[in-house]
């Protein structure tokens, strides 16, 4: 129902006074104290509600009763913060004295009321939002969360295909690249055609997703590890109950305090420390799961190589040995396998063939190696060479891998023309063709220099390279394609890579402790020994040696170099091994030059966070018209670990407000949240001015719109 005198003036404010399910409206005149407008709010009050009452909600019977006249009475006004916007709460007024809303400076707002029967200060506006405002704030919040956090989550999840990324394609002549941008084409051409399709599309047939140093850290990262987390906290409640011994009292004190002191200053910061940490690993585990798998679902590898420092330390025990090899296959590359002992052979005459390439083997064969992780040794994994042992040796193996092996992976030729000019040693022994093959060498470097802790290891090791030289072809053959997998890098001099040559012994035996890169005399037997280079130009087939590749890790910061070697130095001594870095030496024509035989060496820089999650993508393929391998290499980096946390952590907020406001938005349907002032009633406040004693005289109002 409505009453007043109908039409306010237009200088006029209106008073609300909302309690329960009633809502009161009046029109005051701004030059008016708020003394005479309480008068004006409490006369219709009492006009409307003396024998009633005023109802605290719709649903409960419970009313409050008017005061009488003469009794005292306290009202507390307020105006939205924010005119035209409730959402943003109310603003209480300090009334002093006789103050009229003109000097408050109130103009066309309205002014929200509450009224108390006890003693001053008891009714005080709180600012907090109601529930209906928090879904209108929570409601606009949305508007800008799930965009933002849709837009990063696709970007996290499909980032290969932001950052382009794709095993590079050889041209059809097989002389050259195509563009980043036809291969990518041709990736996602991929996720629409049969699985088959990359053999069909002139994709190269052996594709390497090279992972370098996950690096699994644990408990030794973990300040509290295995241990309790307030250790002093323990040790004073020790001292201060007599369960300690001490020779004095002041002793006691003095220990006590002491403890004290460290339970603030070390056990609250490292117990701290501790969860974020243990949160940390987490996470790390589940980035470096994001990299692996999104990139291997995109570009769809052949094989897939870590190369080294799959855990974080060599100084494990078996507990904690375990803990973090099963969070690698687990977490970090859940779903993947170890290559089964039966398939890493060692080298020798008779040997069989890990795969086919090309889509010419079984799809059962071809499916296990996309499966299949082929795990190198690192320092991290088995030591350097004066730390490594049978047992963490024996453990390495048993978990991952083996360490020094080898895999074959022939290119079937389909051309029954180009099939009759290869070698074969009854009916064509002039040819030098053979049958296109990839060998894989799986090399532990981490003994070669020495001295060693363990001998026997190391001449195993040496045994092994020995083997793979011996059961080499001969250099005169065309056809073959050798990649070394290791750990450590081969000897550059400083300022070539970010790793300068650095060696450390230990102290107490003389053995070898650390070492950034090989030493020159072990580079040089990769070189000479399982590539057969020279400096001689008299050499078989020139010096120039076996095509292949060198990848590994270490370097966390990665290096792409080129190890040459100048033949046409006229004294043999001088003639020695160079390094430059492989966009220099391509610049320089070093790349094929004459009397010059090279070998490219690719340091795979490291998929942890602090380096960029990095993948290397390694594609080889045949060129028939010169019978010989060629291959490229490409990156694709997902950002530091911060970008994970960051759209991880949005998602989670925004799922949350999306519940909460879900919530809300049910509420309101329904009728659970009603718009009203939020009153607190506190006898201790100090918000004095906020209220206006009633005098108890009945005034005719201005004007007045109530509604029940």
């Amino acid at each position: 129902m409505a009453g007043g005198r109908g039409n306010p003036d237009d200088v006029d404010i209106s008073i609300k006074l909302k309690y329960g399910k009633h809502t009161i409206f009046m029109f005051a005149n701004p030059l008016e104290p708020f003394s005479k407008i309480t008068d004006e709010l409490l006369f219709i009050l009492r006009e409307q509600y003396a024998t009633t009452g005023l109802h605290a909600s719709r649903d409960s019977p419970t009313t409050v009763p008017i005061p009488a006249e003469g009794e005292e009475v306290h009202v507390a006004y307020a105006v939205l913060k924010t005119p035209s916007d409730p959402s943003q709460g109310l603003k209480s007024l300090r009334i002093k004295g006789n103050e009229k809303p003109a000097d408050l400076k109130i103009k066309n707002n309205t002014v929200v009321a509450s009224f108390s029967r006890k003693e001053p200060h008891a009714a005080i506006y709180m600012t907090r939002l109601s529930p209906a405002s928090a879904l209108r704030n929570g409601s606009r919040l949305l508007r800008v969360l799930v965009p933002l956090s849709v837009a990063l989550t696709i970007y996290l999840y499909l980032f290969p295909i932001f950052g382009r990324c794709a095993f590079p394609l050889p041209q059809p002549d097989g002389t050259g690249l195509q563009s980043t941008q036809v291969a990518f084409r041709e990736t996602a051409k991929l996720h629409w055609s049969s699985p088959d399709a990359a053999s069909q599309r002139g994709f190269a047939p052996f594709r390497l997703l090279a992972l370098g140093d996950p690096q699994l850290e644990g408990d030794s990262s973990i300040p509290n590890a295995g241990r309790e987390s307030f250790p002093h906290l323990t040790s004073a409640f020790r001292h201060l109950t007599f369960r300690s011994s001490h020779y004095s009292l002041r002793e006691r004190i003095r220990q006590t305090l002491h403890d004290t002191v460290d339970f603030y200053f070390e056990d609250i910061p490292n117990t701290l420390e501790s969860i974020r940490k243990r949160i940390d690993l987490f996470g790390n585990d589940y980035y470096l799961a994001h990299i692996y798998r999104t990139v291997h679902w995109w570009t769809r590898p052949t094989h897939t190589t870590v190369l080294g420092d799959l855990v974080g330390s060599q100084w494990l025990d078996e507990e904690e040995f375990s803990r973090r090899s099963n969070r690698f296959w687990t977490r970090a590359f859940h779903g993947a396998e170890r290559v089964p002992d039966e398939v890493a052979q060692l080298p020798g005459e008779d040997y069989g063939l890990a795969g086919l390439l090309g889509g010419f083997g079984d799809n059962e064969t071809s499916e296990a190696w996309t499966r299949r992780l082929i795990n190198v040794a690192g320092n991290h994994d088995i030591g350097y060479a004066g730390d490594i042992n049978d047992e963490r040796f024996e453990r390495f193996e048993r978990v991952f891998g083996k360490a020094n092996y080898e895999l074959r992976f022939e290119l079937p030729i389909a051309n029954e023309t180009l099939q009759a000019t290869l070698y074969d040693e009854a009916t064509n022994q002039e040819s030098d063709r053979l049958i296109p093959e990839i060998r894989l060498v799986l090399l532990n470097d981490m003994n070669l220099d020495t001295p060693a802790l363990s001998t026997e290891i190391q001449d195993a090791t040496y045994g092994f390279i020995n083997k793979v030289i011996n059961t080499a072809t001969a250099v005169e053959f065309k056809g073959h394609f050798t990649i070394v997998l290791t750990h450590i890098p081969l000897y550059k001099p400083e300022g070539i890579c970010v790793d300068s040559p650095f060696f450390d012994f230990h102290e107490h035996d003389g053995s070898l402790k650390e070492q950034n890169l090989l030493s020159a005399d072990a580079s040089r037997g990769f070189l000479e020994g399982i590539y057969g280079m020279s400096g001689d130009v008299n050499a078989p087939a020139g010096g120039r040696g076996r095509p292949g590749v060198i990848l590994n890790g270490h370097d966390h910061e990665g290096c792409d170099t080129w190890h040459y070697i100048n033949q046409s130095v006229a004294n043999g001594v001088d003639r020695k091994w160079e390094v430059r870095r492989y966009r220099e030496a391509k610049e320089a024509g070093l790349l094929g030059a004459e009397n010059m035989p090279g070998l490219r060496e690719v340091t795979v820089r490291s998929m942890m966070g602090g380096f960029g999650g990095n993948t290397g993508l390694l594609s080889a393929w045949f060129d028939e018209e010169a019978w010989e391998w060629r291959f490229e290499y490409a990156t694709c980096p997902l950002g530091t670990q911060h970008m994970w946390w960051l759209v991880h952590i949005l998602d989670l907020i925004t799922v949350l407000f999306v519940v909460v406001v879900g919530v809300l938005a049910v509420a309101s349907a329904v009728g659970l949240l009603e718009a009203k002032p939020v009153v607190k009633h506190d006898a201790a406040s100090e918000k004095a001015p906020v209220t206006v004693a009633g005098n108890g005289t009945a005034k005719t109002p201005v004007g007045v719109s109530k509604q029940r």
